[in-house]
């Protein structure tokens, strides 16, 4: 059996619709693993420009209320999750980029050791509610710092990680990392240093498989048939 944590870095999008219904398969996940596994919340930029994407990309399809009646069917599939009836409709974000920027500052805050215990999933999973739920707009900086104080976090503590660059070095590094391992959607879970990828709607029996496989390796090591 492995001696260290298996290390899972999950990416996704803050406005992708299939990881907010998907975030109950990596709660369950740690609750089942615990210790053995580390997931590492990544982001990255499907909804980087939604003027671009949506407006855009979706005007053949009614714009921004076609992409509403889509994702009006996609949470219809998951009861257990809630989603505004007019999202993107009362609000139209138009990048997922700055709640993306505030996380990173809060995962460097997380990694000093003086922030509470999961901060950093916390805040994530806040950020979604705020929008799927509450159709809040997470583009517009102060509400973004809202709910971050609404989650206990004091805008002072993250706030140095945003003025200096160190936080949007870190989420370059994601967007780079996502190009590396040619990432081609949310949500995708990466194992196995990178020899694995889950994209998109997987099961959790599909997931819980191969983090156990994965767990079974002495140390990590894998042998190659090659």
């Amino acid at each position: 059996m492995r001696q260290t944590p298996l290390i899972i870095d999950y990416f996704s999008d803050l406005l992708c619709i299939w990881a907010y219904a998907a975030q109950i398969r990596i709660d369950e996940l740690q609750r089942q693993f615990g210790d053995a596994i580390t997931v590492r919340p990544r982001f990255m930029t499907v909804f980087g420009d939604t003027g671009q994407r949506i407006g855009e990309g979706w005007r053949e399809r009614g714009g921004f209320t076609g992409f509403n009646r889509h994702i009006q069917e996609v949470a219809a599939r998951f009861p257990h999750v809630e989603v505004h009836p007019e999202l993107w409709q009362r609000v139209q974000p138009a990048s997922s980029g700055t709640a993306h920027h505030y996380l990173k500052a809060v995962g460097l805050w997380q990694e000093t050791g003086d922030a509470p215990a999961n901060v950093l999933e916390h805040a994530a999973w806040a950020l979604r509610l705020a929008f799927f739920r509450d159709a809040r707009n997470i583009a517009d900086q102060d509400t973004v710092f809202e709910i971050g104080e609404e989650q206990g976090i004091p805008h002072r503590e993250v706030e140095p990680y945003l003025r200096d660059g160190r936080a949007m070095a870190a989420f370059c590094r994601d967007v780079e990392d996502c190009e590396h391992h040619r990432i081609e959607g949310s949500p995708t879970l990466l194992l196995n240093e990178g020899r694995q990828k889950l994209y998109g709607n997987v099961g959790y029996r599909v997931i819980e498989a191969n983090v156990q496989e994965l767990l079974k390796q002495p140390n990590g090591e894998q042998a190659s048939w090659c």
